[in-house]
């Protein structure tokens, strides 16, 4: 139940938005496009199974790997814990 301005459900369609951006997010990262030969960032050969697998791939699994750790997107909201660390 919501309380005060807040209409019954508000939280359960903000919780619904935000995975829905996530997802879209996540499908706009996806490759698109012919699989190259060799990796963008490093020229290495890009397995044939890799490239079947993952259409549209640009990088080798290594760079794939590090591209990942610095695009990283940490969540806004602390949905695990108790609601004392969410007011802190």
């Amino acid at each position: 139940m919501a309380g005060g301005f807040a209409k019954d459900g508000a939280v359960q369609e903000q919780i619904d938005a935000t995975i829905e951006d996530a997802i879209k997010h996540a499908r706009d990262q996806l490759p698109k496009g012919e699989s190259l030969k060799n990796c963008d960032e490093c020229d290495a050969k890009i397995p044939e199974a890799r490239r079947i697998a993952v259409p549209g791939v640009r990088h080798c699994v290594n760079c794939q790997a590090e591209l990942d750790k610095e695009n990283k997107q940490a969540s806004g909201y602390n949905r695990r814990g108790s609601k004392d660390s969410q007011l802190r």
